[in-house]
């Protein structure tokens, strides 16, 4: 517990450092963002309060052999960029709690670190490493950085998770990793696939994808 506690706030206090209700309140891009793309940065930080709390909490909500659990911070962080994931994540981390009877608050606390914070991190690291040796191809974004990538950074945090003591209930210790490994692909799946319809449809709501980065004209 004071392993998760001491992760996510030096996380916080990092994101704070950033001053990430800028990319809220100010109206002036920053040099990876389309104009607008501030503003519409509400609309998925909202959505993901409403919905990622209930995908947290559900393993406490009902009886299952194999308790799913689905991330979703690698997605939070292609939206919102990693200084605003954080403490959105610790946010969804306490509404969760707060939803679900049965989770503790050391759950909740675990949760945030393990499936929220952790997962971030990984997914900044590795999409800054995927940008500087790949550059900036629009399907390494959705494939290497939004699928894989995800697939990656939420097997990673699930093991860090398992080797500070917390195991999946309701499976044995021989198939924990395993279990971690299908649901990271889960995770990965719905993060390639709706990180593709917004460079699609809404770039705007991707704070980490730009068109004139990843589209540049001809000259």
């Amino acid at each position: 517990m004071w392993l998760e506690a001491a992760l996510v706030l030096v996380a916080l206090a990092a994101a704070v450092a950033a001053r990430p209700w800028r990319l809220l309140t100010s109206r002036k891009p920053l040099a990876h963002e389309t104009h607008g793309a501030l503003s519409a940065l509400w609309t998925p930080l909202l959505a993901t309060l409403v919905l990622l709390p209930w995908m947290w909490a559900l393993p406490t909500l009902h009886a299952m052999p194999l308790q799913l659990q689905w991330s979703g911070a690698c997605l939070v962080v292609l939206m919102l960029g990693w200084p605003l994931a954080v403490p959105v994540l610790i946010a969804v981390g306490g509404a969760a709690c707060l939803l679900s009877p049965a989770m503790a608050w050391a759950d909740a606390l675990g949760a945030i670190a393990w499936l929220g914070v952790v997962p971030a991190t990984l997914a900044l690291g590795l999409g800054a490493l995927v940008r500087r040796y790949t550059g900036t191809q629009p399907f390494i974004y959705v494939l290497g950085r939004a699928f894989l990538g995800t697939v990656v950074c939420v097997f990673a945090a699930g093991a860090l998770s398992q080797w500070s003591g917390r195991f999946l209930p309701g499976v044995g210790d021989e198939l924990s990793l395993v279990a971690r490994w299908l649901m990271a692909w889960g995770d990965g799946f719905v993060t390639g696939m709706l990180a593709a319809i917004f460079v699609a449809f809404k770039p705007e709501w991707l704070a980490t994808w730009a068109d004139r980065l990843y589209l540049p004209r001809p000259k």
